[in-house]
C-alpha cells in the first residue's frame, strides 16, 4: 500500500478497485489507515534519515504546494512540503521532505536550525533566515536565471536573451565536462575554463543593463542575475557545490505527480507522515535500491532493532537482504 501510493501514486480509491478485481474487500479508509501507521512506524528512522541528510556541508533546497484538507470545513487549504537534499555532487546521496501548513521562513529556519554549510536554493526571500546566521553560505541557481532569458528568447522578445543563453550554453558545457570529477578536479577545471567565461558574461550583462530601459522584461532578467551574482557564481569558488538548484527540482517531481492522482492530504498529520515515507522511498531509489524491498524489511526489523543501531537501517548503509 505504501508503494502503491508514495511510489506509483496511485489514490486510495483507485487501490480499492483493483484489490476487489481480486476478490480482495479494502476499503480506501483502511488503505489509509494502513499508510498511516507504517508512516508512524517509520518515524525513528525518518529521524535518524534527517541526521544523516543535515550532516552534509552541501544542501540543496526547494519548495512546492500541496492541498490539504481543513479540519472542520469540507474544502482544501494550501500547505507547503520543503525538501532538502545532500549536494549533487556528494557520493552519498539524500534527500528528506518536510510537511508544513505553510511557506513562512521560520519553516527552514527551524529545520536547518542546527545545520550549517552551503544551501542552494532559488531566490525565494524564505531562506534568507538561515543566511543571517554564522557558517550558512547562500549558493544562487543559474537555471534560475537562465529561464528569464528563455521566456523572452521564445516570445522573440529581445535579442539580448539570446545573447545571454548562448553564453550561458558554454559555461553549462563546461560544467558537462566535470560531472565526474573529484571537488578537487572540477574546482581547478571551473576556474581554467568557467571562470573566463563567468567574468565575461559578468562585464556584458552590465554593459546590457545600461543600454536597456527601466520596466521591461530584459532588464528584470539582467538585475535578477546582477543582484544575485555572488550568490549564482559559488560553484566557482567550491567544487562540492552545483552550478544550479536542478537536483532538488527534480526530487519534487514525485510530489507533482502524487499531487495530480491523490488531490490532498487529509491532514496535517498524514502530511507529515507522507513525509516521512516519501523521504525514505525516494532517497531509496537514489541508491538504486527496490522502495519495496526496502520498506518490507526495514519494517520488519524495526520492531526488535535496537534504537542505537538504527543508522543501521539507513540506506547509504543498508543492503538488500539474501
Amino acid at each position: 500500500t505504501l508503494v502503491a501510493h508514495f511510489v506509483d501514486h496511485l489514490p486510495y480509491y483507485r487501490m480499492e478497485q483493483i484489490n476487489a478485481r481480486s476478490g480482495v474487500h479494502t476499503p480506501r479508509s483502511t488503505l489509509a489507515s494502513w499508510s498511516g501507521a507504517g508512516g508512524a512506524s517509520l518515524l525513528p528512522l525518518y529521524e535518524a534519515h534527517r541526521a544523516f541528510v543535515l550532516s552534509a556541508r552541501v544542501l540543496h533546497a526547494d519548495e512546492t504546494p500541496v492541498r490539504m484538507l481543513a479540519p472542520g470545513t469540507g474544502k482544501t487549504a494550501k500547505a507547503y512540503v520543503w525538501a532538502y537534499a545532500r549536494g549533487e555532487h556528494d557520493g552519498t546521496p539524500g534527500v528528506i521532505y518536510d510537511f508544513c501548513s505553510g511557506r513562512g521562513s521560520k519553516y527552514p529556519a527551524q529545520f536547518l536550525s542546527d545545520w550549517s554549510g552551503t544551501l542552494t536554493c532559488d531566490d525565494y526571500g524564505g531562506y534568507d533566515i538561515v543566511f543571517r546566521r554564522e557558517g550558512c553560505i547562500e549558493a544562487g541557481c543559474l537555471a534560475h536565471a537562465r529561464r528569464k532569458f528563455d521566456e523572452l528568447a521564445k516570445a522573440q522578445a529581445s535579442p539580448v536573451a539570446a545573447q545571454a543563453l548562448m553564453r550561458m550554453a558554454k559555461i553549462y558545457r563546461i560544467e558537462n565536462q566535470t560531472r565526474e570529477m573529484s571537488v578537487q578536479a572540477r574546482l581547478a577545471h571551473r576556474q581554467q575554463y568557467a571562470r573566463p567565461l563567468w567574468n565575461e558574461l559578468h562585464a556584458w550583462m552590465k554593459l546590457e543593463r545600461a543600454r536597456v530601459p527601466d520596466g521591461g522584461g530584459i532588464a528584470a532578467a539582467l538585475d535578477y542575475s546582477l543582484k544575485r551574482w555572488e550568490a549564482l557564481g559559488r560553484f566557482l569558488v567550491d567544487g562540492a557545490v552545483s552550478v544550479d538548484n536542478n537536483h532538488i527540482e527534480n526530487l519534487m517531481r514525485p510530489w507533482g505527480l502524487g499531487r495530480k492522482a491523490w488531490l490532498f492530504a487529509g491532514s496535517e498529520l498524514a502530511g507529515q507522515r507522507a513525509a516521512m515515507v516519501m523521504s525514505l522511498v525516494q532517497s531509496a531509489k537514489l541508491h538504486g535500491h527496490d522502495p519495496w524491498v526496502y520498506l518490507r524489511d526495514v519494517l520488519e526489523r524495526l520492531l526488535e532493532h535496537p534504537s542505537h543501531r538504527i543508522d543501521e537501517l539507513l540506506l547509504h548503509r543498508w543492503t538488500p537482504p539474501a
